[in-house]
């Protein structure tokens, strides 16, 4: 069995660029639609760019470690069992700016399923080495499908490039290639 195949029979999946694992608690489909619970193992230095999602709000809770959440605008350092939330269309992200890692549970409400699937496939990409230094896919249609799928806009200078990301993804999912990637990557 491959790495992939084993990673597609678990509901945890390993980023070896990123250094991060992400294990799905419960998903869309299991919550009715009502949340989407992953915990998040980040690695020192790890975290996400700046965005925003316009179809679910982020709650992030800290189990272990110190985590730092940014919320349009301000940085709120959280500690075990502290929590924060990005509302929907809130420009947000996280890291760990520590030596050590940081264990957080991250609650979408409502569930996405676009949002777990995008997981998945982008960590299976880089399993396969198919990711660039950055984590991203190294193909801009793969990236433009897990933008789309992961119902996230981008800001700053990566701003620019979203409309040619999202017209890479219409494309490729009149081809089907979304529908290869879930087969590929993803356990549901």
């Amino acid at each position: 069995m491959s790495a992939t195949q084993a990673a597609v029979a678990t509901r945890s999946f390993y980023h070896p660029i990123q250094r991060d694992r992400a294990t799905f608690l419960e998903t869309s489909e299991e919550s009715g639609g009502e949340r989407t619970l992953v915990e998040i193992e980040v690695a020192p230095g790890g975290g996400n760019v700046l965005h925003r999602h316009h179809a679910f709000s982020e709650r992030f809770e800290v189990v272990d470690g110190e985590l730092t959440v940014h919320v349009d605008g301000e940085d709120v350092q959280l500690a075990p069992g502290e929590a924060a939330t990005a509302p929907i269309g809130s420009l947000h992200h996280f890291a760990n700016r520590t030596d050590a890692p940081v264990t957080a549970r991250i609650e979408l409400r409502p569930g996405s399923l676009g949002f777990e699937r995008a997981i998945q496939i982008s960590y299976g990409l880089a399993q396969d080495g198919l990711a660039a230094k950055n984590g991203a896919p190294k193909n801009l249609t793969q990236l433009g499908l897990l933008v789309e799928m992961a119902d996230s806009q981008m800001t700053g200078a990566l701003r620019i490039l979203e409309p040619a990301l999202r017209a890479l993804a219409r494309r490729a999912r009149r081809k089907g290639v979304d529908r290869e990637l879930i087969a590929r990557y993803c356990a549901w």
